[in-house]
């Protein structure tokens, strides 16, 4: 059984937002655009961003028929996420990349950024798509005066 894919967010049109990765190491940083459906990442000469020290194929960015960007790790990594399979992309083990993202590879930093109204990951666009104004808005803060002891400092004796 198939999972249906509800998206949490944004109808942007297809790839919109300018989705890219922010690159730092060692030699200094850059960016490589993600404006493909498939983004190989390694030594090899034939990958879309080449970086010696890497693996020959050490990762992919898969721009999947939900226009969510998924990282698939073919080599050691650092990651802030489980990889777990992803349907979209035939059950391979990877992760959705949402703005802010982070991996690390070798010596080298990664960081997925897409500008927040096409990000899937933000409720209705993020501010810039009615976030806020289609949720509701929490309730006031309590009143927390009294429930813990005031704790004095050196400063406060003098």
């Amino acid at each position: 059984m198939t999972e249906k894919y509800i998206p949490t967010t944004t109808h942007s049109a297809w790839g919109s937002g300018n989705p890219h990765l922010i690159v730092s190491g060692p030699d200094g940083h850059g960016e490589v655009t993600l404006d493909r459906d498939l983004v190989r990442i390694g030594s090899s000469g034939d990958v879309e961003c080449r970086i010696t020290g890497l693996e020959p194929l050490h990762a992919e960015i898969h721009h999947d028929p939900n226009d969510e960007y998924v990282l698939v790790l073919h080599g050691p990594a650092q990651t802030s996420a489980r990889h777990e399979p992803v349907p979209s992309i035939g059950n391979k083990p990877g992760e959705i990349l949402r703005s802010g993202a982070r991996f690390v590879l070798g010596e080298w930093a990664f960081i997925y950024e897409r500008d927040e109204y096409a990000d899937h990951g933000l409720p209705y666009g993020g501010r810039e798509g009615g976030e806020g104004s289609q949720e509701r808005h929490q309730p006031p803060r309590p009143d927390y005066t009294g429930e813990h002891p005031v704790i004095r400092t050196a400063d406060d004796a003098s």
